[in-house]
């Protein structure tokens, strides 16, 4: 599946693609377990926050942030931290904080300034306007999970867009999760640049997206701009 020939909207996933939000759940954790001399370890921290996370939404739906409450709750248990759940709120709380990436601004500057756009995220609406302070732009379309009562890699979000934009053609995603996604944009035949910033390798039998590329700046490139 080849990137369409005319584009008319780009949307993007929001946390990991714009915003670095591994680098702001790190900060909150280390922040919050500080106050007990706890030391958190990034890389543990991090690979739990994803498989948690992902139980989490899997189950009956709920507002991301009462998942990050839960999520918090598991993986101070996963690391010996004794943090009293009624202190989980930290978590959901420093969303406001967590930071863009250095390059997307201009970048999403640049892509606005010739086709439409729209952001595709995991998020509730409250949580999405906190961070939408860090990316001011006018985005003609947001989907977001409160929206759509749904997690991604559920198709809903995605249902939801070509509903609203009454068409698939000339739409291209932008994500950085290949398992949120790249995965159900494949499925669902929809253009994907995965921007990988992370140099995830495929397993064998999972699906190539569309494009490939190492940053957002790459993706911009790919999109003709």
């Amino acid at each position: 599946m080849a990137l369409p020939k005319q584009i008319s909207l780009v949307t993007f996933d929001v946390y990991g693609t714009l915003i670095d939000w591994e680098q702001g759940i790190v900060d909150a954790f280390e922040k919050e377990a500080d106050r007990d001399g706890f030391t958190i370890d990034r890389d543990e921290l991090i690979t739990n926050f994803h498989e948690i996370e992902r139980q989490i939404e899997a189950g009956s739906y709920e507002l991301y942030a009462e998942v990050l409450r839960r999520t918090a709750v598991e993986i101070s248990k996963r690391l010996d931290w004794p943090l009293e759940p009624s202190r989980s709120g930290f978590l959901p709380d420093s969303v406001q904080r967590w930071p863009a990436f250095k390059e997307t601004n201009p970048q999403v500057s640049k892509v606005a300034k010739k086709y439409k756009t729209g952001l595709i995220s995991n998020i509730d609406d409250k949580l999405l306007g906190q961070t939408r302070r860090h990316i001011p732009h006018d985005f003609d379309l947001v989907v977001t999970a409160q929206q759509v009562r749904s997690y991604k890699p559920d198709l809903a979000h995605f249902t939801e867009c070509a509903r609203r934009i009454g068409t698939k053609k000339g739409w291209v995603h932008v994500s950085s999760s290949y398992y949120h996604d790249v995965e159900p944009c494949v499925k669902n035949k929809i253009p994907v640049i995965w921007v990988n910033r992370s140099k995830e390798t495929l397993e064998p039998g999972q699906k190539k997206p569309t494009a490939e590329v190492k940053n957002l700046a790459e993706a911009v490139k790919l999109l003709g701009i």
